[in-house]
Formats: structure tokens, C-alpha cells, sequence
């Protein structure tokens, strides 16, 4: 499988690059980044549009504002992309669907197949409890730019597929009792946590708290490469771990 990695500057994309050691099949032709490792190594590219190269898939770890001009770059060289950054804006995640119409994206925004589980634990517990209080806690390094994380949203989001009339609300402060059809997301940021998020569902006699805490960024690397090798032999359209995991349930 040959990889263009975007964004190979950056922590993440240090992390997949290092895959190419330990993953068979498994191999980088391009690394695209403004951020240079050594300007002795080949391979290194500071513009997407300068690789005109042969590549399988495209994986991005930079920044959300970039997804417009690596989709372009997709499209034009019809080629399967892994969007593994978060953060995107509405006007961006319209991009993404808009391409997922003539190349295949996968777009998840947290790229853990562990947080993936979770996320279908989580759905089963609000469903087999519908009348009770559900509550999302993330934390992650004080770096993070963005809050609540994409990963509690994700997770959000899933839990509202069981329960159509829940309000997501994020924070809480003031006065003012919880509603009953909330799901609150809190975010914590501190220190150096590479992530970890706990859903609580409580009906005021039991409590169920299902829990994932990530030790390593490599897990994400990990799970983007899963991805791209999943995402080669697709058609056109929107993939995301959930679509991964119904294919392994399913194999």
C-alpha cells in the first residue's frame, strides 16, 4: 500500500510514519509537510501538488482549514483519502460529503477502534435505559485546540441515534436544574493526557460508566492505517470505523 502522508511534520504524522517499520505492505512515497524532518531525506514534499507520483491513498494528520485542498488534490487524481484530523467546520464537513460523491473518504473523529467500541457500548446502555441521565467528561493535554473534543461529540451523536429527542449541551454553569432529555458533555484540559473519555449513565439506582483512556498516540496511527487499508478497494462515498467494524462483525 503506497501512502501520501499530509502533514508528516506534525506529532501524528511522525507517529504513522513510523508504521512503516513494524506494518507490512505498508510503505510512505510522499510525506507532505512545511516541517521538515532532514532536508537530506527524499520523499519530502512542502506542497501536496508537487507529488504527481504513484500512491494508493492519501492519510491526513495537519489541520482542519487544509481538508479543501487535499479533497481537490483526491478528486483530481481519483485517489481514496483518510481525514484523520478533527475540528472541521461546518462548511467543511460539507466539503468532505460533497467528495465522498466521486472518491472514497473516511472521515472519523477519533481514528481509535477502541473509542469505536465504546461508542456501540455506549448507544446499547441509553438504549436499554432510556429514561436515564447521560453524562460525557473528556480530557486531553492543555494544548488542544478544540472543545469539546470531536471524539465526546462523536459519542454524543451515536448515543442521540438511540434517543432522537436528546439536547446535547456542552458545559455547565449557572443556575438551573440538568433536563432530563440532556447529554452534557464536560471538557477537562490539562497536563499532558494523550485522551481519555468516559460516558456515565445513571438512573439514579445504578450507574453504568463505560471508559477509554489512550496511552499512546501510535493508536491513532495505528487506526488510520487500518483505515487507508480498508478504504483502497472501496467505492466512492463516506466511511467511517463504525462501516470498519460492521465488515469485520460481518466477515
Amino acid at each position: 500500500m503506497k501512502v501520501i502522508l499530509f502533514g508528516a511534520g506534525g506529532a501524528m504524522g511522525k507517529k504513522v510514519a513510523a508504521l512503516q517499520a513494524t506494518r507490512q505492505n505498508f510503505e510512505i512515497v510522499a510525506s507532505v509537510s512545511q516541517e521538515f524532518i532532514s532536508d537530506e531525506e527524499k520523499k519530502q514534499y512542502a506542497c501536496l501538488d508537487e507529488y504527481t507520483g504513484q500512491a494508493d491513498v492519501l492519510i491526513d494528520f495537519s489541520f482542519h482549514t487544509a481538508v479543501e485542498q487535499i479533497l481537490k488534490y483526491c478528486i483530481r487524481r481519483s485517489l481514496p483519502v483518510v481525514i484523520a484530523t478533527t475540528g472541521h467546520t461546518e462548511e467543511e464537513k460539507e466539503l468532505i460529503r460533497r467528495a465522498s460523491s466521486t472518491i472514497p473518504v473516511f472521515y472519523s473523529a477519533n481514528m481509535s477502534v477502541g473509542v469505536a467500541v465504546i461508542c456501540r457500548l455506549a448507544k446499547q446502555a441509553a438504549a436499554a435505559f432510556p429514561e436515564a441521565d447521560v453524562e460525557i467528561v473528556e480530557t486531553h493535554h492543555h494544548r488542544k485546540m478544540d472543545a469539546p473534543s470531536g471524539t465526546a461529540l462523536m459519542l454524543a451523536e451515536g448515543i442521540r441515534e438511540v434517543r432522537p429527542d436528546s439536547v446535547i449541551t456542552t458545559g455547565r454553569s449557572g443556575q438551573g436544574k440538568r433536563e432530563a432529555n440532556e447529554i452534557g458533555i464536560q471538557s477537562v484540559r490539562l497536563g499532558n493526557v494523550v485522551g481519555i473519555h468516559e460516558v456515565m449513565i445513571s438512573t439514579g439506582n445504578e450507574t453504568i460508566t463505560i471508559r477509554h483512556e489512550a496511552s499512546d498516540r501510535a493508536l491513532f496511527a495505528d487506526g488510520a492505517a487500518v483505515a487507508a487499508e480498508y478504504l483502497i478497494c472501496k467505492s466512492a462515498g463516506l466511511y467511517n470505523m463504525n462501516d470498519y467494524m460492521n465488515q469485520e462483525e460481518e466477515a
